[in-house]
């Protein structure tokens, strides 16, 4: 579960980027999208991570009515912002195609493995 974990910290950033960017969102409707693609990520993993790219100018936050409920804080994407989940999608396909080679070629060699 750990190895998952440190995977999953790695990716986060780029699928909280690609998530804004189709529209914006505010802390836990993000965590209810992201779990519909069965990444269970709790609001207190999301909000730090919000909070830096906030200060990293790739995301704004602002506060809007909400038609239920006290106001609440929705995040943008920032033109930094969509430079960065560029480079993120470009850095993801780079490593995607060799790993799962890898991952394809260890499953064609299981009858290899010798115990």
């Amino acid at each position: 579960m750990a190895i998952r974990s440190q995977l999953l910290k790695g990716i986060l950033e780029g699928c909280i980027l690609a998530t804004i960017e189709k529209e914006p969102v505010y802390g836990y409707e993000l965590s209810v999208k992201l779990q519909e693609f069965e990444l269970e990520v709790s609001e207190g993993s999301i909000y730090p991570i919000l909070l830096r790219l906030q200060k990293e100018k790739l995301i704004r936050g602002q506060m809007e009515k909400s038609p239920s409920g006290p106001n609440r804080k929705y995040y943008y994407l920032t033109t930094e912002g969509q430079k960065s989940l560029e480079e993120f999608r470009q850095n993801w396909a780079w490593i995607k195609k060799p790993v799962d080679q890898i991952l394809e070629k260890g499953r064609d060699d299981e009858h290899k493995t010798v115990d």
